[in-house]
């Protein structure tokens, strides 16, 4: 099986292992330096393949220049709701606070440090994106009913164990 990957990573040498990784698993990889360039080659994509969704997985930095991870996914989102966005990020509880605030869904993540063979079964491993997909059906109600901090690290303790239990660090 052979992905389409997308990635936004502002450190070029972070940015070029993850490209030598996933390429040689077979994997077709673009690679950005800040969200504004991510954003602009998602929608080079969409329009150039005419595929309900141009990349299999989009990785995103949470923090970069020009645009950060969070802002880039809710515009990316905007164009495909059903697109696949794993943040990979050294800031794990933050990032999940403001994807459930910003997105109105929790999303996948990889907490920086890690090895690259963690990162690469979670982009193969399609069932946990399945699995988030069915609880993103409740993070609309999670944000009217306005979750407390302690809700949100229930929340991020389950997912932790959700990844834990199918074999990926966290």
């Amino acid at each position: 099986m052979s992905l389409k990957i997308l990635v936004a990573e502002d450190e070029p040498n972070i940015a070029l292992v993850y490209k030598i990784s996933f390429e040689e698993r077979g994997h077709e990889v673009a690679v950005t330096y800040n969200g504004m360039e991510c954003l602009k080659e998602y929608k080079r994509h969409l329009e150039s393949d005419q595929k309900a969704l141009p990349f299999d997985a989009v990785l995103l930095d949470y923090r970069m220049p020009k645009m950060d991870g969070m802002d880039t996914a809710r515009e990316i989102l905007a164009l495909v709701p059903k697109q696949r966005i794993i943040f990979v990020s050294a800031y794990v509880l933050e990032t999940l606070q403001d994807a459930v605030k910003t997105l109105s869904r929790v999303v996948e993540m990889m907490q920086k440090p890690f090895e690259i063979d963690d990162l690469i079964s979670l982009v193969e491993d399609t069932e946990v994106w399945e699995g988030l997909q069915e609880l993103n059906v409740n993070i609309a109600e999670l944000r009217k009913w306005g979750a407390t901090h302690d809700q949100l690290l229930e929340l991020y303790a389950g997912l932790r164990t959700l990844q834990k239990g199918r074999g990926i660090a966290g």
